[in-house]
């Protein structure tokens, strides 16, 4: 099995693939604590699915390279959703339900009535669960991902105080000067770039699991904030590796088998969570 895996790693794309996968793994987990803590795991999903409606449109209109219009197309959405989450008018339930469903259903829509695609069911799949297209990354497109990943760890690393803050207590945040709503607008755009990258990784309807899960699971056993975080992070880099290694052992989808891992890890924790009195 060992020369196995060897022989898989001795080809670029598969170790593009692993190169990716780790650093969308890792970026995931840093954000992912602070988005459960402040109730906005409801953004990583609605944006998955805002992208779908992106990437539609990109199709529709021939575009080569989607991520020119998928990427300001789902910024610009996360801006809406976290604008709208604040709005007394509009909840922040009701906003995800009609812009994540709206694209959603609008993407299907137009896929269908302009798509020249003779395997329109097959994209649309793929698309939705996680794309072959992980194993087929170009060089330049590896190269973007590192540069966002490193921008995103930067971030969280040099603004680490004020993301403390900002996710326990934004009102004392506000109260010591802190521009707390220029960092949740920051996180929000930081968290649909990712999203952007993970879609080929593991679909639009599962590339929330990879937010939410690992910071879930570590919540189970730690308690701090940055325990949270390292154990988060540590965990979906293995998670997200070891899934990727099984899915080309055993034939299975990369992303489906990501988010089964996750589970299965979270269901340890919870576990190990029970058994210190932490549950």
């Amino acid at each position: 099995m060992f020369d196995k895996l060897m022989m898989y790693l001795s080809y670029s794309p598969v170790r593009y693939a692993l190169i990716v996968g780790v650093l969308i793994a890792l970026c995931s987990s840093l954000l992912g604590v602070t988005l459960v803590l402040k109730r906005f795991s409801y953004i990583g999903d609605g944006l998955s699915h805002v992208a779908f409606g992106g990437i539609a449109i990109a199709a529709v209109i021939g575009l080569v390279d989607d991520m020119f219009l998928v990427l300001p197309f789902t910024i610009v959405c996360a801006i809406l959703l976290l604008w709208s989450g604040q709005n007394a008018k509009i909840k922040g339930d009701a906003a995800i339900a009609m812009i994540s469903v709206g694209a959603l259903a609008l993407g299907y829509l137009l896929m269908n009535l302009f798509s020249t695609s003779t395997n329109l069911s097959g994209d649309v799949c793929s698309t939705l669960f996680g794309a072959t297209a992980i194993i087929t990354l170009r060089q330049s497109e590896v190269i973007l991902c590192v540069a966002l990943s490193v921008v995103v760890v930067v971030f969280f690393v040099l603004f680490y105080n004020r993301i403390f803050s900002v996710t326990f207590d934004e009102n004392f945040a506000r109260a010591v000067g802190s521009p707390v709503n220029f960092f949740n607008l920051l996180i929000a755009v930081i968290i649909a770039v990712i999203i952007v990258l993970a879609m080929n990784l593991v679909g639009s309807l599962l590339v929330s699991a990879l937010i939410i899960f690992p910071a879930l699971s570590a919540m189970r056993v730690f308690q701090s904030f940055r325990s949270v975080t390292v154990c988060a992070a540590l965990l979906s880099v293995g998670c997200t590796a070891f899934g990727m290694i099984l899915s080309i052992f055993a034939g299975t989808p990369v992303g489906a088998t990501i988010v089964t891992i996750d589970i299965v890890a979270f269901g340890i924790f919870y576990g190990i969570g029970k058994a210190l009195g932490r549950g």
